[in-house]
C-alpha cells in the first residue's frame, strides 16, 4: 500500500487509526459469534484495520458504516468484498432498520468524542443489539464496567449494566495509533443480558439515575429533591446514600417505590 493512498486522520472526527495488526485481530476475536447471530455492523472502519479480519470470518454478514468520505473511498478501492455493504453515514442518525432486519452485533474503534452518544444509541436499540465489542478511551471503558461503590461508577455504568453484561477485555497503549492519542485506550465487550422489563416506568428510572448522579456528592434525599418526593419516600434509609452506592437493582427498586408513591398521591 503506497503512503499517498492512506487516509489522513481528521481531528474533527476524533480519528486515531490503529496500525497494530495483532491488536486489530485480537479485537475482532472478541466477538462471541457462537452466542449471537452472524449479522455484524462495524462502526467507523477507517482504512479497514479491523475489517480485513472480519471479512475472513466464515458466514459473517458484515456491513460497515463510515461518516468520512475519504475513508469510504479507500474502503471501496481496497475491499471488493464490501461491495454494497458500505454505508456512508452517521451511526447516531442512521435508520438501523434499513441496515439489518433482526438482531445484530456491533464492533468498532469508537471515536472518543462520541463514544458516550454511541452507547446511548445502543441502549435505544438494545432489543436488537446483541453485543458490542469496541475500543475507546480507557477512562470511559473503566466507567462503563465499574461496579457500584466506586468513584468511576456513573450514569452510563448503571444504564448499560441494566441491560448488558460488561467485560473489560484489555488495555491498548497510545503508540499503536496514528496519530497517537494522549490517553490510554481499552477494549470492552457488552453482551445483552436476559432482562426484558424493568418492572417500573423506564423514563422515570432514567430520570432517577441521571438526577442522582448529577449531584453525586449529595445524598439521594438532596439530589432527588426536585423530583418532589413524598415524605415517606424521602424518609427511606436508602435516601441517606449517594448515587454511586446503589446497584442497578437498587435503582430499579427505588424507582418502583417512587412510582407507587406517585400513583397513591394521584389516586391511581
Amino acid at each position: 500500500m503506497a503512503t499517498y493512498d492512506k487516509v489522513r486522520a481528521k481531528k474533527s472526527l476524533g480519528q486515531h487509526f490503529l496500525h497494530d495488526e495483532g491488536i486489530a485481530r485480537k479485537i475482532t476475536e472478541g466477538l462471541l459469534l457462537d452466542k449471537t447471530g452472524n449479522q455484524v455492523l462495524e462502526i467507523g472502519p477507517g482504512m479497514g484495520v479491523l475489517t480485513k479480519y472480519l471479512v475472513e470470518i466464515t458466514n459473517l454478514q458484515l456491513k460497515v458504516i463510515e461518516i468520512d468520505r475519504d475513508s469510504v473511498a479507500y474502503l471501496k478501492r481496497h475491499f471488493a468484498l464490501l461491495d454494497g455493504k458500505i454505508i456512508e453515514g452517521d451511526f447516531l442518525k442512521e435508520d438501523l432498520d434499513s441496515v439489518f432486519s433482526g438482531t445484530f452485533s456491533i464492533i468498532g474503534n469508537f471515536p472518543y468524542n462520541i463514544s458516550s452518544q454511541i452507547f446511548f444509541r445502543v441502549l435505544e436499540q438494545r432489543n436488537r443489539v446483541e453485543q458490542v465489542v469496541c475500543m475507546l478511551q480507557k477512562e470511559v471503558a473503566d466507567r462503563i464496567a465499574s461496579r457500584h461503590g466506586n468513584k468511576t461508577y456513573g450514569i452510563l455504568s448503571v444504564l448499560l449494566q441494566t441491560f448488558y453484561n460488561i467485560e473489560n477485555l484489555f488495555k491498548v497503549p497510545p503508540g499503536v495509533f496514528t496519530p497517537p492519542p494522549k490517553v490510554m485506550s481499552a477494549v470492552i465487550r457488552l453482551v445483552r443480558n436476559d432482562r426484558k422489563q424493568l418492572g417500573c416506568d423506564e423514563k422515570l428510572f432514567v430520570t432517577v439515575v441521571k438526577t442522582g448522579f448529577n449531584q453525586r456528592r449529595k445524598t439521594l434525599r438532596n439530589a432527588l429533591k426536585n423530583l418532589t418526593l413524598s415524605s415517606d419516600v424521602a424518609a427511606l434509609p436508602v435516601m441517606d446514600k449517594r448515587a454511586e452506592q446503589l446497584s442497578v437493582e437498587d435503582f430499579i427498586q427505588l424507582t418502583q417505590v417512587i412510582e407507587k408513591s406517585r400513583a397513591v398521591q394521584h389516586g391511581v
